[in-house]
């Protein structure tokens, strides 16, 4: 995509989330994760490269030790179509008897985070909890469900906050909808 195009994507965009309440549901649930892995001393993962933005604004909110790690896995490379999860870049420190905080910025689907979490729990995690951004209300029954959850979004292709359109706009401090066509 052009900066031009991109330009275009975001002035046609809709604003579904402004930034003040995307600040809102960090601030609250670093205070839901204080409250329930306060005493856990948890190893927290990144999964790259969309919550880096999550990641950035929650871990310095929270009140507690932990460990930072991060994770890079997917399930389409250059597929247009999920298949099975492939690690780009394994947790370096390691997880077995440990509780695990996966921070992901969308739960849409799924089908990823239910993989990354299984793989997880192979590897020996004690306990494996998922912290999202934002879940797409897609209506559908997902493989997975989130044990924190910031948001709530319509059924659309969504970007900012750590959610890319063709890659562009991940930096953005509130969350856009694709305009509908």
């Amino acid at each position: 995509m052009t900066p031009e195009e991109a330009r275009r994507l975001l002035a046609e965009a809709d604003l579904i989330c402004p930034e003040d309440e995307v600040q809102d549901a960090i601030d609250r649930l670093a205070g839901e994760i204080d409250a329930a892995l306060a005493d856990s001393h948890p190893l927290v993962l990144t999964v790259m490269g969309g919550a880096v933005v999550f990641a950035g604004q929650l871990l310095p909110r929270l009140r507690f030790p932990l460990e930072c790690d991060y994770l890079h896995a997917t399930r389409y490379g250059d597929a247009l179509q999920g298949r099975e999860l492939r690690w780009l870049a394994a947790p370096r420190l390691p997880v077995a008897g440990r509780t695990v905080l996966v921070l992901d910025d969308i739960l849409d689907e799924g089908i990823t985070l239910a993989a990354i979490k299984a793989k997880l729990l192979d590897m020996g995690a004690a306990r494996c909890l998922l912290a999202v951004l934002a879940e797409k209300d897609t209506g559908r029954t997902k493989p997975v469900a989130a044990d924190f959850t910031g948001l709530h979004l319509p059924d659309r292709f969504v970007f900012g906050c750590g959610m890319d359109a063709r890659e562009a706009w991940r930096n953005l401090p509130a969350i856009y909808a694709v305009k509908d066509a």
